[in-house]
């Protein structure tokens, strides 16, 4: 099997244009899951589904540096961060998220961000409208900062979840979004890199084992420590993630406005009812469209020769919709993940592959979470209306989100609401409709 060419000189404002289904849209004109384009000037081989997916995941194949436009790297990760190194450097510097990222710590942080949750049902409730998307970022933002140590007032509440989401939102952007992204992560970083000094000069001290504690101690393969850059950039890979989270809580709401007998669903209190759900949100609705990376050990797939430097590109929102993986694909069914065989290629919503040896997100569980938690307070412990909006989604706006941020409005606090947050999960098993 070849890998079709697509004549077009550069596809770049096509990429833009069309977003989400840029690879999609050629793979279903060639009749292929994989074919060779220019993009940026730069040849690009595109490629999509779970063969794709094995391919691209392959442990010491692919490097993420230069892999994708320099905005969207800076916004997203950094230069110096874990994503950007390789080998035996990736694999310490990734241990190091692992270990602030296991079970019971993930749990502490989704029982703040739950604590936070049901603090902001009162103030909603004296508001003609609440804009879900906005107020998600802003409990996830204050819960992530008390849970890794990092001092946030009040005051500053705000300013950081503005600059945490337009990190965000910019990353797939060119033009004005971008710009203010960028300079909102120079802010972010300053004022990150003032926290690392602070707690290493011992102006305040921090939970041991926490976040930040785990970050500022922590020595790379060579021994050393985090220089106060990256150091700054590894703390804030901690904390944006977690407030992109919002999205999906986003979509969740719309996934339960749009399709109602998932709460009928959902009220029996079923654990796995209210995993399924969750992942088939974070399958159906558009995350971020795709992921790149750069040849560093040449092979041979489909036929072709990728050498050193070849740039690849895999489409990680058509994986999550391939008819070949999914029955009926672009239809929402949470129950198809009872039966889903637990492949790390073939749903790949922020990334494949083992977390200990590839690039995958190390933040997916805690993902998982928090968006179950989310779907929990929206349940079972608030009513709301859903006033009329505009809740499109356009897939050339990356990354995607409902024209409204989702609006909602008369919210009310239902009586287990009043339970204290380490209640609130046997409240949720117990409910009734």
């Amino acid at each position: 099997m070849t890998i079709p060419r697509d004549p077009t000189l550069d596809n770049s404002l096509a990429l833009l244009r069309e977003g989400y289904t840029f690879i999609g849209n050629r793979c279903q004109r060639y009749r292929t899951d994989a074919f060779e384009t220019r993009l940026m000037l730069r040849n690009a081989v595109c490629a999509v589904g779970e063969d794709a997916a094995k391919m691209f995941y392959h442990p010491g194949r692919f490097t993420r540096k230069m892999a994708m436009p320099p905005t969207a790297a800076m916004l997203l990760q950094d230069m110096g961060s874990a994503m950007m190194r390789d080998g035996e450097a990736h694999r310490v510097r990734k241990q190091m998220f692992l270990s602030v990222l296991m079970p019971e710590s993930v749990q502490r942080l989704v029982s703040i961000a739950e604590r936070h949750w049901l603090a902001r049902i009162d103030d909603w409730r004296g508001r003609d409208h609440v804009v879900l998307q906005e107020e998600a970022e802003r409990i996830l933002c204050a819960a992530v900062c008390e849970w890794a140590g990092v001092p946030l007032t009040e005051a500053g509440a705000a300013q950081r979840t503005l600059e945490f989401a337009m990190m965000i939102d910019g990353a797939g952007s060119v033009g004005p979004r971008s710009w203010k992204a960028m300079m909102l992560r120079s802010r972010n970083e300053d004022w990150m890199r003032s926290v690392v000094e602070s707690v290493r000069a011992g102006h305040f001290s921090v939970p041991p084992g926490c976040a930040i504690d785990a970050v500022v101690s922590h020595r790379d393969a060579d021994g050393s420590l985090l220089d106060t850059k990256v150091a700054a950039v590894e703390i804030i890979n901690l904390l944006r993630p977690t407030v992109a989270v919002a999205r999906y809580i986003t979509f969740s709401a719309l996934a339960l406005h749009d399709h109602p007998e998932s709460r009928e669903w959902l009220a029996s209190g079923d654990e796995d009812a209210l995993e399924c759900f969750v992942q088939e949100v974070r399958r159906f609705y558009p995350f971020f469209p795709l992921i790149g990376g750069n040849v560093i050990e040449p092979f041979d797939w489909r036929g072709r020769h990728f050498a050193k430097g070849d740039w690849v590109l895999l489409d990680m929102f058509g994986t999550n919709h391939d008819p070949r993986i999914w029955e009926a694909p672009h239809q929402f069914r949470p129950e198809r993940f009872r039966r889903w065989n637990g492949s790390a290629y073939n749903f790949i919503p922020q990334g494949g592959g083992d977390v200990r040896t590839t690039h995958r997100c190390p933040g997916e569980t805690t993902t998982i979470e928090l968006t179950k938690m989310a779907v929990r307070m929206l349940t079972t412990l608030m009513r709301y209306q859903v006033p009329q909006q505009n809740l499109r989604i356009s897939l050339s706006r990356m990354p995607a989100i409902p024209a409204s941020r989702f609006i909602i409005s008369n919210v009310e606090r239902m009586a287990s609401a009043s339970q204290p947050p380490t209640a609130t999960r046997a409240a949720a098993r117990s409910h009734t409709a």
